[in-house]
């Protein structure tokens, strides 16, 4: 088990995929109040139980007595799920999976966690966030490879102007281009095995779909 990659089981739907059982394969695990029940999805038992657990139920709550638990008020300053990743971090935490962190009937909590988690790749932490169909990865300025099935879509989201954008491998490749705040030029894209991506400035995230073929 790897002492600084740490999984955050938030609340969002998680589809146990065989990526997904690979990308937590050697990691510790913080739930963040519902998003316990992921454990049992996962087969796992976390060292830390977070949150204000309005959203706990009985029968989860009875299913692991075990863990310890850390409770905080429902009038809080910040989310369950960043408060588990705090204490991620505090453990000694670099690579951050969230799982359950996409989708969902929130859709303010998962556009948050798309934000926080670019802010987390500024702070110098590998950051994924993960529904099991789904992955999406800050892109910042540098490269970066994403490996992809052959066939599989993938898109690209400005959260600012992006300028010297390159993408390699890729059905619809750019070289050095200018991607405007709110366009959506770089959605629906194909990859065509590992796709490389490189950015002079900016700040975005890369959405993949590993398991969608109907860009093929």
């Amino acid at each position: 088990m790897s002492q600084s990659s740490f999984t955050i089981l938030l609340g969002g739907p998680l589809s146990l995929t065989d990526r997904l059982h690979a990308a937590v394969k050697n990691s510790r695990f913080i739930a963040a109040d519902g998003g316990m029940r992921h454990a049992v999805t996962l087969g796992v038992v976390p060292e830390l139980w977070v949150g204000d657990f309005d959203s706990t139920t009985p029968d989860l709550r009875d299913a692991f007595p075990q863990v310890p638990r850390q409770p905080y008020p429902i009038a809080k300053a910040a989310t369950d799920g960043e408060i588990a990743v705090s204490e991620a971090i505090a453990r000694g935490a670099r690579h951050l999976i969230l799982a359950g962190a996409l989708g969902g009937e929130r859709s303010d909590h998962a556009l948050q966690h798309l934000l926080y988690g670019v802010e987390l790749a500024e702070q110098g932490y590998d950051v994924m966030m993960t529904s099991g169909e789904e992955e999406a990865t800050p892109l910042l300025p540098g490269s970066t490879e994403l490996v992809l099935p052959a066939g599989s879509l993938f898109s690209i989201l400005g959260f600012s102007e992006l300028s010297g954008l390159f993408i390699t491998n890729a059905r619809y490749p750019l070289e050095d281009f200018h991607l405007p705040f709110g366009s959506s030029r770089t959605i629906s894209n194909v990859a065509e095995g590992t796709v490389r991506i490189a950015l002079a400035s900016g700040r975005a995230i890369v959405l993949a779909r590993p398991y969608d073929m109907t860009g093929a």
